[in-house]
């Protein structure tokens, strides 16, 4: 009997180690993920070099993001094709392109295609990553696990400002590219991250039925629910994306700050985007979702005026921080789609 138990207990062993292996990569692939965030401090570095306007160079955030508009659905038609794996793989490896070009300039040519690669290669990783994880965690521990990989994206996302800031100022080895040592280094990440997630067995659950075709994934949007939902997500990305890019230029414009001080913001931006995730979740226990829902949108409101209005340093980074802290509580909010249905 005793023999019996430690066999059991080596078993168990084993099997918590052959999770954790395969966690690893996934969790690196969530690092990963993070590299398009970087777009925002890049594209304010790229307007500076190459002498472009703001509309010029406001061209390079909406193009990441264009194409995720573009891919998103097929992504997920080609995922029940070809497995979650291999689609995480394949964004993976589009986004190691997007890396490995800016080390040969960065010509204005050169970095849409860049830029575009990277929004081709995020939109891959979104819509197959958190499938493949379900297949390694399950019950409870999924969804802590799933915050746990925003965590690990967010680190990324945080990174990509100091590193090109540090670049810029050679405050580490640069290699004479100046600010866009950041793409080597995210690139050697994302070589590692193919690697071992090619070398790690996952075991795919197959998915009952026949895969939705394109038509049919359009057609949600006339149910009321789904297209206010997909209006949210709009005003989502709006607001991430035209804050990450625009907060160190407000910096610039009304203080004077030089871009390598002004691309503080762009990691504060994350710093309270990460904290606003945790804590609404925390609120969300002990709050009615439905008064969460509206203080967060009129605080939000507010210090987005701030933003309009106020030309001091310390109120500047205070709107900005208030804006991403309740912006990811709303975001907290609405994922509980019951909640968020109950408003109308």
């Amino acid at each position: 009997m005793l023999i019996y138990e430690i066999i059991i207990d080596k078993t168990m062993e084993n099997t918590k180690n052959t999770s954790l292996s395969k966690l690893v990569p996934v969790m690196l692939c969530f690092f990963a993920m993070g590299f398009v965030d970087l777009v925002g401090i890049a594209s304010n570095y790229v307007k500076a070099d190459l002498g472009l306007t703001d509309s010029q160079a406001n061209i390079f955030p909406s193009l990441v993001f264009f194409w995720f508009l573009i891919f998103s659905v097929p992504t997920g038609m080609l995922m029940s094709r070809i497995g979650q794996k291999k689609t995480v793989l394949l964004s993976l490896i589009v986004t190691f392109a997007s890396l490995l070009l800016p080390v040969f300039g960065d010509s204005y040519a050169l970095m849409l295609i860049s830029f575009s690669l990277l929004g081709i290669g995020n939109a891959l990783m979104q819509t197959s990553l958190n499938p493949l994880l379900s297949n390694i965690v399950r019950g409870d521990r999924l969804a802590s696990s799933l915050t746990f990989g925003q965590f690990v994206k967010a680190i990324a996302s945080f990174l990509a400002p100091y590193i090109a800031m540090w670049g810029a100022t050679q405050a580490i080895p640069s290699f004479d590219l100046g600010w866009r040592v950041l793409f080597p280094i995210y690139m050697v990440i994302a070589i590692l991250a193919i690697l071992l997630l090619n070398a790690t067995q996952i075991e795919e659950e197959k998915e009952e039925g026949k895969p939705s075709t394109f038509g049919q994934c359009l057609a949600l949007l006339g149910k009321p629910f789904i297209l206010l939902c997909f209006i949210g997500i709009m005003c989502h990305v709006g607001i991430d994306v035209g804050t990450n890019t625009t907060a160190p230029k407000i910096l610039m414009e009304r203080i004077g700050m030089t871009l390598d001080d002004a691309a503080f913001a762009t990691s504060l931006y994350f710093i309270f985007r990460t904290a606003g995730c945790f804590l609404g979740s925390f609120i969300l226990r002990q709050m009615s979702p439905k008064s969460f829902f509206g203080i967060s949108v009129v605080m939000m409101l507010a210090a987005m005026v701030g933003l309009f209005i106020f030309h001091d340093k310390t109120v500047i980074y205070a709107c900005i921080a208030l804006i991403f802290a309740l912006f990811e509580c709303f975001c907290c909010y609405f994922s509980w789609f019951p909640s968020f249905s109950a408003l109308f």
